[in-house]
């Protein structure tokens, strides 16, 4: 197979619709434009949201892009925990709701520098493969604690045991890990914003150029752009 092009080189930010995957998403731009693609941080079948894909020469700058803060919005429905901490999964335990006040408390807690278990459904490795395909197995296992920061957790709205909430989290931070600390899981999930990239502007025939991107990085991304470079 001869090698993907190098042109277009540039960042396209995709809307993804729920259903595909991130790597669904990839491969229709890649079979769009012909050039070498990827994305700077995946998301979930059943999530929405913003999606930074790197297309050309701009794949090498993926670094610059995966650490990014992100910001959400997730329906947490705190009837029941599931094993994945999503919608798709299996129903562990179910429980009463919590008051308003009983929820703003448990907020409280995970605001800041937290520690909670990565979701098993994730494609983080255990024993050299992906904890999701262990998980669709059955195969039990016990999931690493990941270190998160939580800048942001607001309620916006909470209905019927629903808690519409919005997050400001950093890279690698799992919102179906918050869901199960606070007793529930995500029934929706969407990601709006990937540092200064918002899914408002996402536009899927428009491609922004390298330069144009990183000059929207703050210092400290630019510091780690010149690294890669």
């Amino acid at each position: 197979m001869p090698p993907r092009a190098l042109d277009p080189s540039g960042l396209f930010l995709i809307d993804k619709p729920e259903g595909p995957s991130s790597f669904a998403v990839v491969a229709d731009v890649r079979r769009r434009t012909g050039a070498r693609t990827g994305h700077a941080g995946t998301l979930d079948p059943f999530a929405t949201g913003l999606l930074l894909v790197l297309s050309g020469k701009a794949t090498r700058l993926a670094p610059c892009f995966v650490g990014l803060d992100k910001r959400y919005r997730t329906d947490i429905d705190l009837h029941a925990v599931t094993d994945t901490g999503d919608r798709e999964g299996s129903v562990l335990e179910e429980r009463e709701p919590p008051s308003h006040v009983e929820l703003v408390r448990r907020l409280a807690g995970l605001r800041g520098e937290v520690e909670l278990p990565v979701p098993a459904a994730s494609a983080v490795k255990i024993g050299g493969e992906r904890a999701y395909r262990l998980h669709r197995r059955g195969v039990a296992v016990e999931m690493p604690l990941r270190r998160s920061r939580v800048d942001a957790l607001d309620v916006i709205s909470y209905s019927d045991g629903v808690a519409l909430l919005d997050l400001r989290v950093n890279s690698g931070t799992y919102v179906r890990s918050i869901a199960t600390a606070l007793g529930g899981h995500c029934a929706t999930l969407r990601r709006t914003e990937v540092g200064p990239f918002r899914v408002e502007e996402a536009d899927a025939e428009r491609l922004i150029p390298a330069d144009e991107a990183l000059a929207r990085l703050g210092p400290a991304d630019a510091g780690a752009t010149a690294r890669e470079a």
